[in-house]
């Protein structure tokens, strides 16, 4: 297996992890004699396929159902030395909560110390500040890593790509008063946070992209249309190359259900020496084909001015609508269309703002008309591909998870 140095903390990083979200027994928490032998035996025989394949960094979370308590069955018979640890806790506005939490984590996975603790879920302002507040979240952390208990910090994040900048910035990186490395979302579909990867890269932080092939696509089961256009790649094989030619880049998590689930991905290491050279071509063809259905002002709907949405009428989130909008028309991705835009009004702070449906309440369409009047592509557009988007890709609302993934 590949490695890469994962920033200061010197950890020698597999450049593909094993994401600990997709194997457990469902996603409320239970005590393990509640969990179905084959489900146990599925999860240790995936962790043991990893182990095989040399991705012994294995991660997971609190919230993330009986994953702690499935993976403290298998975890004390691994070669303790040889394997790189990981969970993650929610943030919380007393941080002896979260200091507690992280006893009863450590207790679930039967060893005396994780390598990576990760403040879960830095989404917004609100989970920023009870983060990094003086005596909050990190502080309990520092206190963590002084006990022995984690041996270094770092943190998740679905925020904004300033809420991430700011918490990169947080405390002083040549004390190793900050944090030692971050799990963000960047992949092909979403180049967003490129500039938060680079100033973490300045804090020689390290880089851990979270769900390239789920909420990165849905590539596990890719629609016709972009198996045509990756070719001769499959399209994970291409995003992973995508996300891994760049060096800032350190590891993709893997959410592997089952042992087979690392197949494919495993394609991508006879390609890594020559990454760019693959990736260039494909990259052109996705682009070509994501320029011929997109208005010239929203080629990149994150950067178009359009508002957030906190300053939307219904709360309306706009950018994301017309994103994904835009996939379906050039990639025919409709399904992860609809997986994404059926969360809006329930993912919280993971994905906030509201689907396209308010527009048919009193006086929403027409402040939102105001709202939007001097965008370039003009209010009639934008309120038109809002109503085309709601009808490809409404259908039956989705939920989270878990409240912590």
């Amino acid at each position: 297996m590949v490695t890469r140095r994962f920033g200061r903390t010197g950890l020698q990083m597999p450049v593909l992890s094993c994401g600990g979200m997709r194997y457990q027994d469902g996603w409320k928490d239970k005590p393990l004699d509640e969990i179905p032998s084959e489900i146990q035996e599925n999860l240790e025989a995936t962790i043991h396929r990893a182990i095989e394949c040399g991705i012994n960094h294995i991660e997971t979370a609190r919230g993330y159902g009986p994953s702690e308590r499935q993976l403290g069955l298998v975890l004390p018979r691994l070669d303790r030395d040889r394997t790189i640890i990981q969970t993650k806790i929610g943030p919380n506005e007393d941080p002896a909560v979260f200091t507690e939490q992280f006893h009863e984590s450590l207790e679930r996975l039967r060893i005396d110390r994780v390598d990576l603790l990760a403040i879960h879920g830095i989404n917004d302002a609100a989970t920023l500040e009870m983060s990094v507040k003086p005596g909050g979240c990190f502080d309990a952390c520092q206190k963590i890593r002084e006990a022995g208990l984690a041996r270094f910090i770092g943190f998740s994040t679905h925020g904004p790509t300033d809420v991430i900048c700011r918490a990169i910035a947080h405390g002083q990186a040549e004390t190793g008063a900050g944090f030692d490395y971050v799990n963000l979302h960047w992949y092909y579909i979403f180049q967003r946070n490129w500039p938060a990867i680079e100033l973490a890269t300045q804090r020689d932080m390290g880089v851990f992209i979270i769900s390239p092939s789920d909420k990165g696509g849905m590539l596990y089961k890719p629609s016709p249309k972009l198996t045509g256009l990756t070719q001769p790649l499959h399209p994970m094989t291409f995003n992973d190359l995508f996300c891994l030619a760049r060096p800032e880049v350190h590891t993709l998590s893997i959410g592997a259900a089952r042992p087979s689930d690392f197949d494919e991905h495993l394609d991508t290491l006879e390609y890594l020496d020559r990454a760019g050279e693959v990736v260039a071509p494909i990259a052109e063809q996705m682009a070509s084909a994501w320029r011929s259905v997109t208005p010239e002002p929203i080629l990149d709907p994150y950067h178009a001015d359009l508002p957030e949405h906190h300053r939307t009428p219904g709360e309306i989130n706009i950018p994301v609508i017309l994103w994904l909008l835009q996939l379906a028309r050039a990639y025919d991705m409709v399904e992860y269309g609809k997986m994404r835009y059926n969360l809006l009004g329930n993912g919280g702070h993971w994905f906030p703002g509201q689907p396209a449906a308010p527009l048919d309440e009193d006086g929403v369409e027409a402040a939102l008309r105001q709202t939007v009047a001097d965008h370039p592509l003009g209010a009639d557009r934008v309120v038109a591909m809002l109503r085309e988007a709601h009808e490809l890709l409404k259908g039956e609302e989705k939920k989270r998870l878990t409240e912590d993934a």
